[in-house]
């Protein structure tokens, strides 16, 4: 019996050895870039406590308005969108935003923007209650994705994102990467 598995570890050890031959020591492309598009300051309502739900306690923060900035894109977030949140045990928090943004020019571009936020149960607990924390305390990204009509905004469908969030007391700020 002894014989049968030191047979089959051989095997195994053969085919991980052989499968790591053909692997490369380094990259096969260059590292992805990120170029900073926009932010978005949006201004929030108190969050509304659901309770527990999903492992963790569930909250809603409603979206009322705001502005967008930046290089590529200027505009206002549009006041009915929202944060769906479920705060989780150890200091993690999964949230889902989905809200609109209206261009200066008049586009519409509908945001979904899935992510985390990662903290000490302590300062978890600081966001919560509407605390103003420095962001240095927490990690806030998200991996946003946009649907536009406007041809003039394809490109926001044509490469992929992550962004930052900054949480204040009344507002977040996100700010935009678009991975080149």
């Amino acid at each position: 019996m002894k014989a049968l598995f030191a047979a089959a570890a051989l095997g195994l050890a053969t085919l991980a050895g052989a499968a790591g031959a053909d692997v490369p020591s380094a990259a096969s492309a260059p590292a992805p870039t990120l170029t900073y598009v926009f932010s978005v300051k949006a201004t929030l309502d108190p969050a509304i406590e659901v309770g527990p739900s999903e492992g963790g306690r569930r909250r809603f923060i409603a979206v009322t308005g705001g502005e967008v900035y930046g290089p590529r894109l200027h505009g206002k977030v549009l006041p009915g969108g929202g944060d769906w949140q479920t705060i989780l045990p150890a200091g993690l928090t999964k949230v889902e935003a989905k809200y609109f943004l209206k261009t200066d020019s008049g586009a519409v571009i509908e945001v979904t923007n899935p992510g985390l936020r990662t903290a000490t149960a302590e300062v978890v607990e600081r966001l919560a209650r509407g605390e103003d924390v420095d962001p240095a305390l927490y990690y806030f990204r998200t991996t946003p994705n946009f649907r536009v009509g406007a041809p003039e905004l394809d490109w926001m469908q044509r490469h992929a994102f992550v962004a930052r969030g900054i949480r204040k007391p009344d507002h977040v700020v996100i700010d935009y990467y678009m991975v080149e």
